[in-house]
């Protein structure tokens, strides 16, 4: 009877095993389990930063919930603390702020020319100003090479507070990515301004560049234009973004986008429109109306149509984006949507400064414009 006995739950617990191997494991305990194992190990250290939601996807082929879901569990247990805009750091307790406060913030632009940039960043300068705090400005030229030799330097200086930064050719795969996160190790809060870098996750404040691109199309469509074609920057987030809404407004009126008639450049072309100007009238030539960029390409393609003999906008309609002093300057006035300079200067400004006080203050925002009409869109038709 004891033999009996005691064979009986050893063949239960045989059972219980095999059952306990068949059950998968969450997946989500796979990072708790990496994370916590190199935290015991002494890898990672208090005040370390983990890698990104993107990172711990990438690596352990999981979706961001999962790794999302894992990092609140250990943020429950006080194994990690979360900072918006900086990161996730090893602790419990991770310190809010910087040792020792420099009341210097570092504005990165793209342009000091450009016909929009002055005001913006002479906006985030008047209200930094006004909050006690010096600015130290510097110009890429939308180029990466210069983005990481200014970068570089700030943090060989370590002696700011916070940064402003345009990203240079935002759309593109950028080198300099390991220098960001390098700043944000350093608890220094990051605001991008017009575009951002997706892969860091961090605040932006922008121009909701996707209604944009939409507005003008509807806008278009309203005027009885069915034949609608685009230019739009490929290096630069905002393009891809303004072809996005560009896309969804064609969609939304059912109309059909011929691929020829969407028009990509880059900042270097931009500059040298007049030199490509047969092949860009070789895509666009069947189109009534244009959807461009920004001002600047609609003030550069007016002239070229002035001198090719084509009338705007009685044989082609424009519309810009931006409304800067250029499209009032065109011999026919143009078409526009606002860019918000003052606004997204003052907002870029507030908001960093609101960061470094609080880092878990979402700094996010986007600004949307509605169309000032000139006389750069004709009416066809049935457009009402």
């Amino acid at each position: 009877m004891d033999a009996g006995m005691s064979g009986g739950p050893g063949i239960n617990k045989k059972k219980d095993q095999g059952l306990l191997m068949g059950i998968q494991e969450p997946k989500y305990k796979t990072v708790y389990n990496w994370v916590v194992n190199h935290i015991n190990s002494g890898e990672l250290k208090a005040g370390d930063r983990l890698p990104s939601e993107n990172e711990l996807s990438a690596r352990f082929g999981l979706s961001r919930q999962t790794i999302r879901h894992a990092i609140d569990l250990m943020e429950q247990q006080k194994l990690v603390t979360r900072i918006r805009g900086s990161g996730t750091y090893v602790g419990g307790e991770v310190r809010q702020g910087r040792r020792e406060r420099y009341m210097n913030i570092a504005v990165i632009s793209t342009y000091v020319d450009s016909y929009v940039f002055p005001t913006v960043l002479r906006e985030i300068e008047s209200v930094l100003s006004g909050k006690g705090y010096t600015t130290q400005i510097a110009f890429t030229g939308n180029r990466v090479v210069r983005e990481q030799e200014i970068l570089s330097n700030l943090i060989d200086k370590d002696i700011i507070d916070g940064l402003i930064v345009e990203p240079a050719k935002s759309a593109l795969p950028n080198p300099n990515l390991h220098y960001y996160r390098e700043l944000m190790k350093r608890q220094i809060p990051i605001l991008f301004f017009n575009s951002n870098y997706p892969e860091l996750g961090l605040p932006y404040v922008a121009m909701d560049d996707v209604r944009v691109g939409r507005k003008a199309v509807e806008y278009l469509v309203k005027a009885g234009h069915r034949r609608i074609g685009g230019i739009f920057k490929c290096d630069d987030g905002q393009g891809l973004l303004r072809y996005k809404g560009f896309m969804q407004g064609m969609q939304e009126a059912g109309l059909r986008v011929k691929d020829g008639n969407v028009v990509w450049i880059d900042s270097e072309d931009l500059v040298d429109m007049e030199y490509w100007q047969e092949y860009l009238f070789c895509r666009i030539g069947d189109c009534s109306a244009l959807v461009c960029y920004n001002d600047e390409v609609a003030y550069i393609l007016s002239g070229i149509c002035k001198r090719r003999g084509i009338r705007i906008p009685d044989q082609l309609s424009l519309i810009g984006i931006d409304n800067s002093e250029l499209s009032t300057l065109a011999d026919v006035q143009i078409t526009s949507l606002p860019y918000p300079m003052e606004e997204l200067g003052r907002k870029a400004a507030e908001n960093i400064v609101k960061i470094i006080g609080n880092p878990c203050f979402d700094g996010n925002h986007l600004f949307d414009s509605d169309v000032v009409e000139r006389d750069s869109v004709k009416i066809l038709g049935g457009g009402s």
